[in-house]
């Protein structure tokens, strides 16, 4: 497979006025140093807290902002010199956007999209209709858009992304601000509209682990304008978080340190709660627990619960940054 999406070494400053906030008016560095490789078939995720850049390199991706240093090229074109064939490649969905014209009734607003890329009518409106019945939209496409649940309107904005078949789909938190249902359908096709076409890619960017770690074939974590990490979510997982570990409540215990010295143990860490002992195991392997029982069993204690966990895409990203994504986000104030 050829890329779909290349940067290198890219680099976005913001100027900004001298004020309280910014005494120096030192320019705000966005992005610094970004090099990615992204390849056609691939979902492609871009996971960070906000202020960390992910907006602003889609905006580049797509052509709305110039990058002050650096390359960057899609489906083979450079953003900066052929920006007319990049918009003739791509198309792009936000989420909680209010494109369009309230007035205008879904199938009309999503012609007149259809119409920027020069569809003939005729096929516009099939393709139109197909996509409607498939977000289930159908029965309200002669619906006035300002009538629209946020739902709804979300599901009209794929639609709206999907018309002019793009080669490269960049989603930017095309589920935020949804309900469950609503959110379920939008990720439930995407992944359809992928699978049908592997010629095609979708760079998305989200704060939703969940999403993440459903959707996208690699993600890239980026944390301060930098890409920290760049790999499958199951191997971002395994080696950030050191694979799985089983939680052991026991009858208390006066130590854990005799369960150190078990073949197969590589960390023990252990807490008191409520009149019995909670153990966290990280293992070499699964087989190791169960000398873990029998060590315990010698000792005379009774084992409560036994739980074997698997790290999440979060565990991850807490290991690499260094805290939650939602106190990343607050740290950097909502920016």
């Amino acid at each position: 497979m050829s890329a779909a999406i290349e940067t290198q070494d890219l680099v976005r400053t913001f100027r900004v006025r001298r004020s309280k906030q910014s005494p120096s008016g030192a320019p705000v560095v966005a992005l610094d140093g970004v090099t990615l490789e992204v390849q056609r078939g691939e979902i492609f995720g871009l996971l960070g807290p906000n202020g960390a850049g992910k907006t602003t390199l889609i905006k580049i991706l797509v052509t709305l902002l110039l990058p002050t240093a650096g390359r960057a090229v899609v489906e083979g074109f450079d953003v900066r010199t052929q920006a007319q064939q990049v918009r003739e490649r791509i198309s792009m969905v936000s989420g909680g956007e209010h494109s369009g014209y309230g007035l205008l009734t879904v199938r009309e607003q999503l012609w007149m999209f259809s119409q920027f890329y020069g569809i003939p009518t005729g096929e516009a409106l099939s393709r139109i209709d197909r996509l409607l019945q498939v977000v289930g939209l159908f029965e309200e496409r002669h619906r006035k858009v300002q009538q629209l649940s946020t739902g709804m309107r979300q599901k009209m904005n794929l639609v709206r992304g999907l018309v002019s078949d793009p080669r490269v789909l960049f989603f930017d938190e095309p589920t935020v601000g949804l309900d469950v249902g609503a959110a379920r359908d939008i990720r439930a096709y995407i992944r359809t509209w992928i699978a049908d076409r592997s010629d095609r890619t979708i760079l998305l960017t989200t704060h939703y682990m969940s999403e993440a770690e459903e959707l996208c074939d690699r993600v890239a974590i980026i944390h301060k304008g930098k890409i920290i990490a760049c790999d499958s979510p199951a191997q971002l997982k395994r080696a950030a978080s050191g694979g799985a570990y089983f939680v052991l409540n026991t009858e208390r215990l006066d130590g854990a340190d005799f369960l150190r010295r078990i073949p197969g143990v590589s960390r023990v860490d252990s807490a008191e709660r409520d009149g019995h002992t909670e153990l966290r195991l990280q293992l070499a392997e699964d087989g190791a627990i169960a000398g873990v029982v029998t060590a315990l069993t010698q000792q005379g204690r009774r084992i409560l619960q036994l739980q074997k966990v698997e790290p999440t895409l979060e565990d991850a990203f807490v290991t690499l940054v260094g805290q939650r994504l939602e106190e990343a986000d607050q740290e950097a104030g909502g920016a």
